[in-house]
């Protein structure tokens, strides 16, 4: 059944601004993550990609906005099985992203972990976890590792409205503060715990205050505008840095596909999803800009596209042409019992 239309962000003030380069280096970044996504869709449709695929499109802001923030190769990110769009910001090869979703041995886990369990030691990001919740508590360990080898990275722990009345959630929230580990973590928040809207499946509806029994600071942040979360993220990522403990980033964000690729979404009307493209875009938002400002042209950004829908095409073409893994892969990676 459709629901309401969901709270679109607030208007802000006072909004940062990027310089030329930022703008332009995000708007690439969310641009690939969207033809990279619409293009895995479309193999998913033909039967190349198997299981579950759940899409970024319409979020594109969230992980990029947050990235530009980090210490890019140095600060740990963990997600959930929405993960595409976060291996691909941190500079992972698109073509091993797509072999994994396609299952060949080409893969970034040689074909083995799928579209939710991708992961880059190289890379500092570790999944892409299929259980709901799970990377909360993981996340919480790689701060918690991090403060015990004194590195001073800090870990971005991605998870969703749906994920964020887990239990394990609080029990991560305790050990954080009580511990003051640096960890931001990240609630992207796209209205739907699968179908199910969060206001029906939260008593309180603020998630970024979800940490005050711990005492940890939050705020909700405009997700679908990325200068509003790279600002967001760069003061909480130095609050964790500097050793005051984690922080909370409620993303206010939507994505415009249904939760996995299986969801017709009919819970929410088609009229909600063309309001929120129409008005909030985030790649939109960051085209008017750069023409606005003379950052570039249609002309340069036309080249952008065209560099991006090559770098796809790439991508796809390299996974459905590579091997599929031996069999005796099946045997490697495992800790068989003695």
């Amino acid at each position: 059944m459709a629901r309401k239309a969901t709270a679109a962000p607030k208007a802000q003030t006072n909004v940062p601004e990027l310089t030329k380069e930022q703008e332009l280096s995000a708007y690439r970044d969310m641009l690939l993550i969207r033809r990279f996504e619409e293009k895995a869709g479309q193999l998913y449709g033909m039967g190349l990609i198997g299981g579950f695929c759940h899409l970024y499109i319409g979020q594109e802001a969230v992980v990029t906005g947050v990235t530009m923030a980090s210490k890019k190769g140095e600060d740990a990110q963990i997600t959930g099985y929405r993960d595409h769009g976060h291996m691909l910001v941190m500079g992972l090869d698109p073509k091993g992203v797509m072999a994994e979703l396609t299952g060949r041995q080409g893969g970034l886990s040689k074909g083995k972990g799928g579209s939710m369990h991708m992961f880059s030691n190289e890379h500092r990001f570790y999944g892409g976890n299929g259980i709901v919740g799970a990377q909360a508590s993981l996340g919480t360990g790689l701060a918690f590792a991090s403060k015990y080898r004194g590195d001073n990275t800090v870990s971005l722990t991605y998870f969703g409205d749906g994920a964020s009345n887990q239990g394990q959630v609080y029990e991560s929230f305790n050990m954080a503060k009580l511990w003051s580990l640096p960890v931001v973590y990240i609630i992207e928040n796209n209205h739907y715990g699968m179908g199910t809207s969060v206001e029906r499946a939260a008593s309180t509806t603020d998630l970024s205050q979800r940490g005050r029994s711990f005492d940890i600071p939050g705020e909700q942040v405009d997700g679908m505008d990325v200068r509003m979360v790279y600002d967001a993220a760069r003061r909480a990522i130095e609050h964790a840095r500097s050793g005051k403990g984690p922080y909370i980033l409620e993303m206010l964000t939507y994505r415009y596909r249904g939760h996995s690729m299986s969801d017709p979404a009919k819970y929410r009307s088609k009229e909600e999803v063309q309001t929120m493209r129409a008005e909030h875009d985030a790649i939109e938002q960051s085209k008017k800009r750069i023409i606005e400002k003379r950052y570039g042209t249609e002309e340069s950004l036309k080249a952008i596209e065209a560099e991006v829908r090559a770098i796809v095409t790439e991508a796809a073409d390299f996974a459905t042409n590579d091997a599929e893994p031996d069999v005796s892969e099946l045997w490697t990676d495992i800790t068989l019992p003695a």
